[in-house]
């Protein structure tokens, strides 16, 4: 039980730290790189612009004669993560804003729910019925999009560690 207690809560730190390092990266614009070994000795790794990039650079530091080759492709693929990034930290806003909205949309939906169940659906009235009918249709558009919306955030987020993968 501690092995996963403490796999639990590197899985959720480790999580923090990459969000953190990604909105201070954002944010300031500043360049960071974070490798992290779990307690099994699994390595994960988080970059802005990417891990490789800014180790080169923290061993090169003293050396400012890189190729402009080499610059011209680093700075392609950091405008690419920066623009990956920004839609990242859109997605963010918006789906703690949706979160937000669900939540108001559960306590509604609750409290017409109370309403509505407090007869059995037989003894309802036509207007009762199609009242309750337009909230559940509204629900399920509401959940679809949520849904979508979370597919969405789960796919960039993917793309975004599968570009970092790639690059570092």
């Amino acid at each position: 039980e501690g092995n996963s207690s403490r796999q639990v809560t590197f899985s959720k730190r480790r999580s923090g730290l990459f969000k953190k390092a990604n909105e201070l990266a954002t944010l300031c614009v500043a360049q960071v790189a974070i490798v992290v070994f779990s307690p099994g000795g699994k390595s994960f790794s988080f970059g802005h612009t990417s891990v490789h990039s800014i180790e080169q650079r923290f061993i090169n530091q003293n050396d400012y004669n890189s190729t402009n080759v080499d610059n011209y492709h680093v700075s392609l693929d950091d405008a690419k993560l920066e623009q990956l990034n920004q839609h990242y930290v859109e997605l963010t806003k918006e789906l703690q804003a949706e979160k937000k909205r669900g939540q108001m949309l559960e306590k509604a939906i609750s409290s017409k729910r109370k309403m509505v169940c407090q007869k059995p659906v037989n003894e309802l009235s036509l207007e009762e019925l199609e009242k309750f009918r337009k909230s559940l249709e509204a629900f399920q558009e509401k959940f679809e999009e949520r849904v979508y919306e979370i597919e969405a955030a789960s796919l960039l987020l993917q793309l975004s560690k599968s570009v970092e993968d790639n690059g570092s």
